[in-house]
């Protein structure tokens, strides 16, 4: 009934780490069996994690690997496995004998090559443009409250505890409603004859919501019930045909701003960073015409 809430991918870096495990336990023996015959004192080698066919692997590319991941997973809010360290570690000094074994064959002179590194270069950099320019315009505590009060004011009026049936057939919502208005509990017949599994299983009920959170003709029967009213009639809407009961009303709650602080953080930073975007293609002379 209500709008569907969208669903991001990881991030590639997060799902590297999250797979590293299981792609790289066999490996990892012979990787550190190698790295053993070929490390220098730990003394030795304090800006280093290993020496691999002769050649430095800086700590410099573990602390830059591992940085992206933490970041990676507070926005994220997921939790590291307790052993990333050595998960990183363990990736970048693999990375260095792969890496080794492709020039070795000339890899690194390949067209194929030359071109994915073309189009790694222009991602970092972009990457490095936007990020550059949300930190040098951070979102100010000033913005953020006037988002939330924006925010709070749409969302006040009253809110509607409803249940409701639906079912396929004009026929079966009529049949329904004469059987609860002959004593048959409304819950009982939503759980066997409701077509709405969220809330079927529930006996029907809808929970707290206002009145624009459902399709205007849900809505607007909605409305005109007193608190233990049934729509007398089957509501139609595009899902099919609905018995609605009004349950409850109150006033609209709304969370602290404390609560939400972090999302409209975010929502206003990305909005920042989409005007900035397009403030440069405007600016840029081509005679290239993107989609809509």
């Amino acid at each position: 009934m209500r709008a569907p809430q969208t669903v991001t991918r990881p991030h590639p870096a997060m799902q590297k780490v999250r797979h590293m495990k299981n792609r790289y336990t066999l490996p990892l023996l012979a990787a550190l069996a190698l790295s053993a015959s070929l490390a220098v004192p730990l003394a030795a080698q304090a800006q280093n994690v290993a020496i691999v066919n002769g050649k430095a692997v800086p700590k410099a590319r573990v602390d830059s690997l591992m940085a992206q991941v933490t970041k990676q997973a507070a926005a994220r809010g997921q939790q590291l496995p307790p052993d990333i360290d050595k998960l990183v570690r363990d990736k970048v000094v693999l990375d260095e004998i792969f890496v080794q074994e492709a020039e070795k064959r000339g890899l690194a002179a390949s067209p194929d090559y030359k071109a994915q590194m073309e189009l790694a270069r222009q991602n970092i950099l972009v990457q490095a443009l936007l990020a550059d320019y949300e930190k040098k315009n951070p979102v100010s505590d000033a913005e953020v409250q006037a988002e939330y009060d924006k925010f709070k004011a749409q969302a006040s009026g009253t809110e509607y505890r409803a249940r409701h049936i639906l079912v396929e057939k004009e026929d079966e919502a009529k049949a329904l409603i004469a059987q609860i208005k002959a004593g048959a509990k409304f819950e009982d017949l939503a759980k066997k004859n409701s077509k709405d599994p969220g809330s079927g299983e529930n006996g029907g009920d809808l929970d707290f919501a206002a009145p624009n959170a459902y399709v205007p003709e849900f809505s607007q029967a909605l409305v005109k019930l007193k608190k233990g009213e049934m729509t007398e009639e089957p509501v139609k809407t595009q899902f099919g045909y609905h018995i609605i009961k009004l349950e409850d009303t109150r006033e609209a709650q709304f969370p602290a701003l404390d609560a939400v602080k972090p999302q409209i953080q975010q929502r206003l930073a990305q909005q920042k960073v989409a005007a900035f975007r397009d403030e440069v293609r405007a600016k840029a002379k081509t005679d290239y015409k993107f989609s809509n």
